[in-house]
C-alpha cells in the first residue's frame, strides 16, 4: 500500500527545504565544509567530490523526469521520503520532520527513486530499479513488486535501500511549509 504522505527531515536550526543545490558553488562548498567539521552530523562523511556528483545526478534525474513527461519548475529538486524513515531524523543534532499529504503533489512535479537517490542512480548491482526514476502513478506497482524499504530494510542490513525518495520539482506545493520550524503532521 502506498503511504498517503511524504516526510521531509531537516535540522531545526536551519529549517526545512534548505538545499545545497540552491547555493552558489562557493557557498555550497563552504556549507559542506562546515558540515564535515561537525562530528554529530551525518553529512560530515561526504566525500570531496560530493557536490560535483550531486549536481551530475540531479541533472540526470531532471532529464529522466522530463523524458517521462515531468515538468520541472526547479533546476534541482527538494527531497522528501515516501512515508516515514525515522533513521533520517537521526542525521541531525536537532532533527525535525514535516509531513505533507501526497495529494498536494501533481504527477508533473514529483518523481521517485527506489532508495536514496545516490545509490539508486550509481550502484551497479543489477537490481531492476537502479538508474531509474518513477512517477507518482507508478508507485503502487513499484511497492507491490519490491515492498517499502522501510518495512524490509529499516536498519540497512540488506543494502542501501531504506526508503523511497521523492524529488519535488516545484516550490508551489511546499511553499507554505518552507518557513515552518516545528514538527508538522497532517
Amino acid at each position: 500500500m502506498v503511504p498517503e504522505f511524504l516526510t521531509h527531515y531537516y535540522e531545526a536550526s536551519i529549517g526545512p527545504f534548505v538545499s545545497l543545490s540552491d547555493l552558489s558553488d562557493e557557498d555550497a562548498e563552504e556549507v559542506l565544509e562546515m558540515l564535515r567539521e561537525e562530528a554529530r552530523v551525518f553529512a560530515n562523511r561526504r566525500p570531496e567530490d560530493y557536490l560535483e556528483s550531486r549536481w551530475g545526478i540531479e541533472t540526470l534525474l531532471r532529464h529522466l523526469f522530463m523524458q517521462k513527461g515531468g515538468q520541472p519548475r526547479r533546476a534541482h529538486p527538494h527531497y522528501m521520503v515516501l512515508g516515514e524513515c525515522p533513521w533520517l531524523k537521526s542525521w541531525y543534532p536537532k532533527g525535525r520532520e514535516l509531513q505533507i499529504p501526497l495529494s498536494y503533489f501533481s504527477r508533473d512535479v514529483i518523481s521517485f527513486t527506489y532508495g536514496d537517490t545516490f545509490p539508486a542512480m550509481r550502484t551497479k548491482d543489477g537490481k531492476p530499479y537502479r538508474g531509474r526514476i518513477y512517477m507518482l502513478d507508478e508507485l503502487p506497482a513499484l511497492i507491490e513488486e519490491f515492498g517499502l524499504p522501510q518495512d524490509w530494510n529499516a536498519d540497512g542490513q540488506f543494502g542501501p535501500e531504506r526508503y523511497i525518495e521523492a524529488h519535488i520539482w516545484d516550490n508551489a506545493p511546499i511553499v507554505r511549509f518552507m518557513t515552518e520550524s516545528q514538527h508538522i503532521v497532517f
